[in-house]
């Protein structure tokens, strides 16, 4: 996963400088950064969402009349809470990078827009506090650590509006994750054993509020 990050990391800035050399009224570069809450969506745990953190870079474009792209990269720390046998929360959390291509349409030019597109999530496994780690989860045998290690690689779904001027601007968005993050954990059948002979599905669902500075 390290790789992963590395190469991405490395085709970001690439990208970032690039933009900047042909820099042009209309084209920003942005560094943000705010909260979020996420929460794990499926049928298997009782969930609770919490608050974690993100931050990243972004750079926007002018593409065509009231369309503009825009391409960034963040990294998040997601948090959440799912339940055990003794109705204790056992907190979860979950890092990583993403990578975001969306199209804007300027709804007020460089005041009001409305963000959506494609991302692409490289994380690794969920960490768990340590005095939770052989909790039992509800309505499974599982132990709290047994699903730690969720798919590295996945796909989410972004919506927003940003508004304010070309210099500071703030960010509501929700991304959902229309990718199973639980998918690695139906490959081990001693896992889906105790989960009652159900296969896991998660999809992890995320509200955020972000400051970006435009450069």
């Amino acid at each position: 996963m390290k790789k992963s990050f590395l190469s991405l990391t490395l085709l970001f800035f690439t990208t970032v400088l690039f933009a900047q050399y042909n820099y042009r009224d209309g084209n920003r570069i942005g560094i943000s950064g705010g909260i979020n809450q996420s929460t794990l969506m499926g049928s298997n745990f009782l969930t609770k969402p919490g608050n974690g953190y993100a931050g990243g870079l972004s750079v926007r474009g002018n593409y065509y009349d009231n369309w503009s792209m825009i391409y960034g990269m963040q990294f998040f720390i997601d948090n959440f809470s799912l339940e055990s046998s003794y109705k204790q929360d056992i907190n979860y959390s979950l890092s990583g990078v993403q990578v975001k291509l969306l199209l804007s349409y300027n709804v007020i030019k460089d005041h009001i827009s409305v963000d959506f597109g494609p991302v692409l999530q490289v994380n690794g496994k969920m960490s768990v506090n340590g005095g939770d780690e052989t909790k039992t989860l509800y309505g499974t045998l599982l132990k709290a650590n047994d699903i730690i290690d969720v798919s590295t690689i996945n796909g989410n779904a972004y919506f927003g509006i940003s508004a304010g001027g070309k210099v500071i601007r703030a960010l509501v968005f929700y991304q959902y994750g229309f990718s199973n993050i639980f998918g690695n954990l139906n490959k081990q059948d001693g896992l889906t054993l105790l989960n009652g002979n159900q296969s896991f599905k998660g999809n992890i669902g995320t509200l955020s509020g972000e400051i970006i500075f435009n450069l």
